[in-house]
């Protein structure tokens, strides 16, 4: 049977659906990806990557479908693919118009937001998966010989992301008086909501993250990124200031943003079998006192709570054969209720995560990048001498300005948090001690008190380790990085997630060469950018 289609084009139209889309919000879709779907929280977040960081202790494995993570995490990204390349066409479209020398701020600024935006999420793939389709992707809707993107490899990856990076910190243009087409491309940022400035520390920020991560296979290329970066003061984002705190960072807070972020809550209540690990309890408290009266470190109140009978019980990490099981609804959304907060399961006999980072949907962030976390970084580009000249009392005091940052961060951001249904406030049932605060975190982590170089080292990379607690990507990859997390037990061999069933079937050819050429797809085979030493 035939049918044609010639002179019927409003006709094919669906008259409920869109059939254009503006540069802004095609932007605005691409910034929209950024959050982290159920699926990928419950099966890769909270099966795999909190028990490979050891940031919690996973009581038992209840799930396993890790495919319906890394499913989503895929789909999700490549889904966006097809907008930036249409952005990234348009933009051409702006750059061969006759028009183009009157907007080439506006154009260029533009331009620059979608790189920052792609190297992030791209970032965030390759980290999981390694070698992945880049530079050929995304142009199926305009080329169908374009639907089998072959695989670029994650050092090629990586180089090309900086040099994007670079690109937009030397291109964005944040003192001149913007026209169209960018005032109305900025009204769909709900990042930074046009605030070009904010743009340059992200793509800045950035580079020094993913310079430093790989600074172990190239030194050579890492360096001069990390030396510009801090030698020539590039913009970056500031945890704390000479006196006082900062606190910026790059983060997505759903009340801000337009949405409400409803998938972590669902996450941890399918799951339920997360809880305060005796690692990151160890790190926070002198002892194993259950009234708490060991805890040093405030955001040992953010991070977690009670159990049934408001006690601080760790969960080992390592379980013995006769350990109590876990058990209790501490995710439950019955917990909404003032009068039911407490009511966490007569069998929550450990420690859960706090009620509030989960089950707050309008003001916990999603969380991208923070000040404290440039402080770490400098701070290791200093004690190793990465970049700049080794200097371990510049290291010591970005240090503690990275514990400063992060404790005032967490602090401020708990104080925000509130349930949907009641309206609860964390101030209102969560009490922080007022006499824990940095000074107390360093009187017991403070560089001072290291025996050695190595051990200063050790106590930033558990600085950093403790300020990613909702960010157990970042956790992830440090981790796998430095092998000198908190950790109990055998090294770390797992290092990577296997590509997603529906990409080895699709994409068959290209993926089975991937799969090849870095040693095999199951998780013991090792990143580009992963030391071979451990």
């Amino acid at each position: 049977m035939f049918s044609c289609t010639k002179d019927f084009e409003e006709m094919n139209q669906n008259p409920d659906g869109f059939t254009t889309a503006s540069d802004g919000s095609l932007f605005n879709g691409i910034v929209s990806s950024l959050r982290p779907g159920s699926n990928e929280q419950l099966y890769l977040q909270n099966e795999i990557f909190y028990k490979q960081t050891q940031q919690a202790a996973l009581t038992k494995e209840a799930w396993g479908n890790y495919p319906l993570g890394t499913n989503e995490m895929w789909n999700s990204y490549y889904g966006t693919f097809a907008e930036a390349r249409e952005l990234e066409r348009r933009i051409d479209e702006y750059e061969n118009s006759e028009i183009y020398p009157q907007i080439v701020a506006e154009v260029t600024n533009m331009k620059a937001m979608l790189k920052v935006i792609m190297a992030y999420q791209t970032f965030r793939i390759t980290d999981v998966f390694g070698d992945i389709p880049l530079f050929s992707a995304g142009y199926g809707f305009q080329d169908l010989e374009s639907l089998y993107p072959v695989y670029d490899t994650q050092e090629e990856i990586y180089k090309y992301l900086l040099d994007e990076l670079k690109w937009a910190d030397d291109n964005i243009n944040d003192t001149a008086v913007m026209d169209e087409p960018f005032i109305s491309f900025s009204t769909f940022d709900n990042l930074f909501f046009g605030d070009l400035s904010q743009w340059r520390k992200f793509a800045n920020s950035l580079r020094l993250r993913y310079a430093m991560r790989m600074s172990e296979k190239d030194l050579a290329f890492a360096e001069p990124i990390i030396y510009e970066i801090i030698e020539e003061n590039r913009p970056v984002f500031l945890g704390w200031g000479l006196t006082s705190s900062a606190l910026e960072s790059a983060c997505m807070i759903p009340i801000n943003s337009g949405f409400r972020k409803g998938g972590t809550d669902w996450a941890f209540n399918q799951h339920k079998n997360l809880r305060m690990g005796s690692e990151i309890w160890h790190m926070m408290s002198e002892n194993d006192s259950t009234d708490g009266s060991g805890i040093f470190d405030p955001r040992a109140y953010i991070f977690f709570e009670g159990n049934n009978n408001e006690e601080w019980v760790a969960f080992p990490q390592i379980p013995e054969s006769n350990t109590p099981t876990s058990g209790g609804l501490p995710y439950s959304d019955k917990r909404d209720s003032e009068t039911k907060f407490n009511d966490k399961g007569g069998d929550c006999i450990y420690s859960p995560f706090n009620y509030f980072l989960l089950r707050d949907f309008d003001y916990m962030p999603i969380i991208f990048i923070t000040g404290a976390e440039v402080h770490f970084i400098k701070a290791e580009a200093y004690m190793r001498g990465i970049g700049v000249a080794q200097n371990m009392g510049t290291a010591d005091n970005e240090y503690m300005n990275g514990i400063n940052a992060s404790i005032a961060w967490w602090k401020q951001t708990a104080n925000t948090l509130q349930l949907p249904s009641s309206g609860l406030r964390f101030a209102e049932v969560d009490t922080i001690p007022p006499e824990l605060g940095f000074v107390t975190v360093l009187n017991k982590w403070g560089s001072w008190f290291a025996t050695s170089d190595e051990e200063k080292l050790e106590f930033l990379y558990a600085q950093r380790w403790l300020d990613a607690f909702r960010q157990p990507v970042e956790a992830f990859a440090l981790t796998r990085r430095t092998g000198k997390t908190p950790r109990v037990g055998e090294p770390i061999n797992y290092f990577r997630l296997p590509y997603p069933a529906s990409e080895v079937e699709f994409n068959s050819v290209n993926c089975s060469n991937a799969i090849s050429s870095q040693g095999g797809d199951s998780p013991d085979v090792k990143l580009w950018w992963i030391p071979d030493n451990y």
